[in-house]
């Protein structure tokens, strides 16, 4: 009896799915026939499902149609019949009144209007469908009468997001502004939705008339009422206009308030990093370390300061760098995560300063100590590449396999893996790499993803034509060559590339390549003319985004044509939906065209 019963249980539950599948499926081609114009069928499918489950939005689809048809009076009847028949779907007097607008009979439409909001005072409740149906038809002044005639009535509502939002659609943006900032005081859970919102307002220039506004309501409260929060919503704005050093000021008199925690200061510090404002960061940081009490914090905070002294240095300053490195090392040698401070010495000793003897040293010292697996997988990974900056492959391809082993499935060993990928492909073992990048395109880490997607296509694609591999070889030389910061090397061997085995699969990686290493010269120019290259003769190339995208920002930040900039994002934004870039090339065109909302 139970086998039956649970065989029942299992068919009832099968012809559960395969209705709701059929239904879902139903309702998807009627939702077509919509979009498509055709509501005569969109009509018959819509009160086929109305017929099997009566529910509120096929109606008002069936409605929908008998306007697009021009049959109001149809429309009219059906509303009417079902207001007398529910009266607890207040919104209906909305599409009822829309009905009329619809027709011009304006007066009618104003009645019915009124006659939705008149029922806020038997349920103030019914704001939630009432001003969503006032919203659909664009009736703002409707909704937001709605939204304040049910907050005076019932205290605990709360519609000041809607408003807000809707003052922004009607182009009121003092006070839009200000009632976000009501909402952020009453409730910070509403600062994330908030911002997101706001920013759409707001440039990047802090002369915009928007951020002008904005700082000018910001000022206006932190005068009247000294609240932190007025100083961290300068901050934030500050951070959307790149002002780091003023977003500094403002972090600081959060912190002499609320002297417990230096992570916001901290994070501002990263967020300048990220955008190259090293001089801003700088200052963060060094203030991070005169201020901070915790020596992890300290430490952290000199690490940064010194990669980005690291970036600007000139060989004449490399001995004071190594005098600093070690002078921390000897400050903080009790402190356990000294370890990454040792990652950073190694590499810069290695890779800057030319002597990876001395890299391998305090790596395989730091080996020595006592450390958890994630630290020691990490001290070994950058031990890997340093064994391949000395072209010691198959050590480096020990330390890689070791982390893939004692970590599997984690990013670490992902990363482990890639680098055995590029490791094979810098020796010529270039099956071997193919075999790790097609396990890695399924990775969890979309960066490591792209990056073992982009160097299996440049393998496959560059052996198909040639059985030797003459030309990729060379392209594999001259990317170590990059690697290993012999930058000016490696520009002549794809030099040789682009003069040598022209018309072949790899010269548009070449041309590529050789463009990223002359933006590591600041030469924008000579890079400039390889992305156009690349745009002019590799058009249907997966290289094209890529090439698009990366000449727009050498025409916007480095040669100051924001014209040009814009043409190439636009080819991005209307060619390339698909492009990992089309998020940010979407949002710089916006800003270059004087975009002020989504």
């Amino acid at each position: 009896m139970a086998i039956f019963d649970y065989m029942k249980l299992k068919l009832f539950a099968l012809i559960l799915f395969f209705t709701f599948s059929l239904f879902s499926q139903n309702e998807q081609i009627a939702k077509d026939f919509f979009e498509k114009g055709d509501y005569q069928k969109a009509l018959a499918s819509y009160e086929k499902l109305y017929k099997s489950q009566r529910r509120l939005n096929y109606f008002i689809k069936i409605v929908e149609c008998h306007q697009q048809l021009e049959q109001f009076s149809k429309a009219e009847q059906l509303l009417n019949k079902e207001l007398n028949r529910r009266n607890t779907q207040p919104q209906l007097y909305v599409e009822l009144g829309y009905n009329y607008q619809l027709q011009d009979i304006l007066p009618e439409a104003q009645k019915n209007y009124n006659s939705a909001i008149d029922l806020i005072q038997v349920n103030p409740n019914y704001a939630f469908s009432i001003g969503k149906a006032f919203e659909k038809y664009n009736l703002l002044d409707y909704a937001i009468t709605t939204y304040e005639e049910a907050e005076k009535l019932n205290e605990r509502l709360n519609f000041s997001y809607n408003i807000a939002r809707i003052y922004g659609e009607q182009g009121k943006i003092e006070l839009m502004f200000s009632s976000y900032l009501d909402l952020m005081a009453s409730n910070p859970g509403y600062m994330a939705a908030s911002h997101r919102n706001i920013s759409q307002y707001l440039k990047e220039e802090p002369n915009n008339e928007n951020n002008v506004l904005y700082k000018r309501a910001l000022l206006k409260r932190l005068q009247a009422d000294p609240n932190t929060l007025w100083n961290e919503q300068l901050s934030w704005l500050y951070i959307q206009q790149k002002e780091y050093k003023k977003a500094f000021t403002q972090e600081k008199a959060i912190y002499k308030r609320n002297p417990e925690s230096l992570q916001r200061i901290i994070d501002l510090s990263l967020i300048a990093i990220e955008n190259k404002a090293n001089g801003s960061a700088s200052d963060i940081l060094k203030y991070i370390t005169e201020t901070a009490q915790n020596p992890q914090t300290k430490l952290l905070a000199h690490q940064y300061l010194l990669q980005i002294k690291i970036k600007t240095a000139s060989r004449e300053e490399y001995p004071k760098i190594t005098a600093q490195y070690e002078q921390l090392l000897l400050e903080y040698q009790s402190i356990s995560d000294i370890y990454g401070l040792s990652i950073d010495y190694a590499h810069f000793v290695a890779f800057y300063n030319n002597d990876s003897e001395k890299g391998i040293s305090i790596l395989k010292n730091q080996l020595e100590e006592p450390l958890a697996e994630f630290q020691k997988a990490s001290v070994k990974m950058k031990l890997a590449d340093i064994l391949v900056l000395e072209k010691k492959f198959n050590q480096a391809l020990i330390y890689y396999s070791q982390i893939q082993t004692k970590l599997k499935n984690s990013e670490i060993a992902q990363q482990a893996r890639f680098n055995v990928a590029k490791t094979s492909y810098y020796k010529g073992d270039f099956n071997w790499a193919i075999q790790q990048t097609t396990v890695l395109k399924s990775s969890t880490s979309q960066l490591i993803a792209n990056d073992a997607m982009e160097l299996h296509l440049l393998i496959r694609d560059n052996s198909l034509e040639d059985s030797t591999q003459t030309a990729l070889k060379k392209y594999a030389n001259a990317d170590l060559l990059a690697f290993q910061n012999n930058t000016t090397k490696a520009i002549k061997i794809l030099d040789d590339i682009l003069a040598n085995h022209k018309g072949e699969k790899i010269e548009d990686e070449a041309l590529f390549k050789q463009a990223k290493l002359f933006e590591k010269q600041q030469n924008y120019i000579r890079a400039s003319e390889n992305y156009l290259k690349i745009i002019e003769f590799y058009k249907d190339d997966f290289l094209i985004d890529d090439a698009l995208y990366y000449v727009s920002l050498i025409y916007a930040e480095q040669l100051n044509k924001p014209e040009l900039a814009k043409q190439f994002l636009e080819d991005i934004v209307f060619n390339h939906a698909d492009s990992i870039h089309y998020v940010e090339a979407r949002k710089k065109y916006r800003s270059l065209r004087g975009d002020a909302i989504e």
